[in-house]
């Protein structure tokens, strides 16, 4: 698996967590277990912690992005 299929395994597993709460709750839990449950194919240690480390990443920028947009609103309102 090349970068560029990482990147999009990434963004697709990112958008799958995001939509699904049970799925977030076993990606918090045990991250590797639930990625290749999510992927369905067996992969090298090492690409699955790029991709761990990827999703997670992801994950928490967006978290960050959203609570930095929340804040902008709040100062927007004098």
């Amino acid at each position: 698996m090349d970068t560029l299929d990482i990147k999009g395994k990434i963004e697709e597993l990112v958008g799958k967590l995001k939509g699904d709460e049970n799925l977030l709750a076993k990606f918090k839990s045990d991250p590797i277990k639930a990625v290749e449950g999510l992927l369905g194919v067996d992969l090298p240690e090492d690409v699955l912690q790029k991709i761990v480390s990827g999703v997670k990443t992801k994950l928490n920028l967006d978290q960050i992005g959203g609570a930095l947009g929340s804040l902008g609103g709040l100062l927007g309102k004098k």
